[in-house]
């Protein structure tokens, strides 16, 4: 009976040592990984500000492009000047609003 109980002891004691070996590897594991995560959003963040500044530039070109007479961009030109007159108006109706 003594036998048993440290045969079972035993089998115990093994199995605490592999759950602390894996719980520390998995916990080494998770410090990788927080770390790659916060490289991988400011890598995100930055192709992200990239990805706005070439759309700005991209728009700010077709708009050069209409602006310098091409035929493709008439359509891009004629609603950017409607969306200026449309803001001219409303700052317009709201200086008149507040009395100025």
């Amino acid at each position: 009976m003594l036998q048993d109980l440290e045969n079972n002891f035993s089998e115990l004691e093994k199995k605490i040592l592999a759950l602390q070996k894996n719980y520390k590897n998995l916990t080494e594991r998770l410090s990788e990984l927080s770390i790659e995560h916060e490289e991988l959003k400011v890598k995100y963040d930055e192709e992200r500000r990239k990805n706005q500044v070439l759309a700005e530039e991209q728009k700010n070109i077709k708009l050069y492009s209409a602006i310098s007479g091409n035929p493709e961009h008439n359509r891009l030109m004629k609603n950017h000047i409607n969306r200026l007159v449309k803001e001219i108006d409303f700052c317009i109706a709201q200086l008149q609003n507040s009395g100025l």
